[in-house]
């Protein structure tokens, strides 16, 4: 019975709203062009707008939608988000200071029940600054090397205790886990003796400021402050 009632109730709306008299040749006929202006009305009352009043959007995420594939993809993103929360951000770094020397801080915890040891085969993204030439802007140092500049595939990777990567910087690493994200400092003895074993990653031939710190380091202080981020741990 909705739909006569509808239609009645457009013929309705047209004459009221019509600015054009019928003709004589047919006064039954309502405007083509009144029509579509009185059908927004219509439609309005009798579906009013806030029928969605009260009704949460967010909560139809958890209605199953048949053929909506990208919609149960992104639920099921939701439901593995509760279930298995991303690493905690800390604000607070506590280093601790190793008895070579070496001293790291955890940024942020890792998550997983695998740990970098000997023997791990790890893949990192990398930034390592220059303490003695600290500024306002970077006050951990300057930075000589990053794997997203320096890299062709924006990570380092090699076996723990392999002797490719200097020694204080994979102690530094032991414990850490997937996701992690830890500063690790080294002193600057232990670098200039990584420089004489070629174990200090390397800026690429496009990183000009790059090389002209790094060469500039060795005349002075050559702490070297590592910031980690492990994004695979095997």
């Amino acid at each position: 019975m909705k739909f006569p009632i509808l239609f009645a109730f457009l013929i309705g709306s047209c004459a009221a709203f019509s600015t054009n008299r019928p003709s004589k040749a047919s006064p039954s006929l309502v405007n083509r062009r009144d029509l579509m202006k009185a059908a927004p009305v219509a439609l309005s009352i009798i579906f009013p707008m806030n029928a969605w009043a009260g009704i949460d959007p967010n909560a139809l995420k958890s209605i199953k939608v048949e053929g909506d594939q990208s919609g149960a993809q992104q639920r099921l993103r939701q439901l593995a988000a509760d279930s298995d929360p991303a690493p905690k951000e800390v604000t607070d770094v506590v280093f601790e200071q190793l008895p070579s020397g070496v001293s790291y801080g955890d940024y942020r915890e890792g998550k997983g029940d695998t740990v970098v040891k000997q023997g791990s085969k790890v893949a990192v993204e990398m930034t390592i600054r220059i303490k003695s030439f600290a500024t306002a802007n970077e006050p951990g140092g300057v930075k000589y090397f990053s794997t997203k500049q320096d890299t062709d595939f924006n990570e380092l990777a090699w076996t723990i205790g392999s002797g490719e990567l200097l020694p204080g910087l994979e102690e530094g690493m032991l414990g850490m886990k997937k996701g992690g994200i830890r500063r690790i400092e080294i002193p600057s003895t232990q670098v200039f003796s990584a420089r004489n074993n070629n174990q200090l990653p390397q800026p690429s031939e496009k990183n000009k400021d790059g090389q002209r710190r790094y060469n500039s380091m060795f005349k002075t202080d050559a702490t070297l402050l590592f910031e980690v981020l492990a994004t695979r741990i095997k």
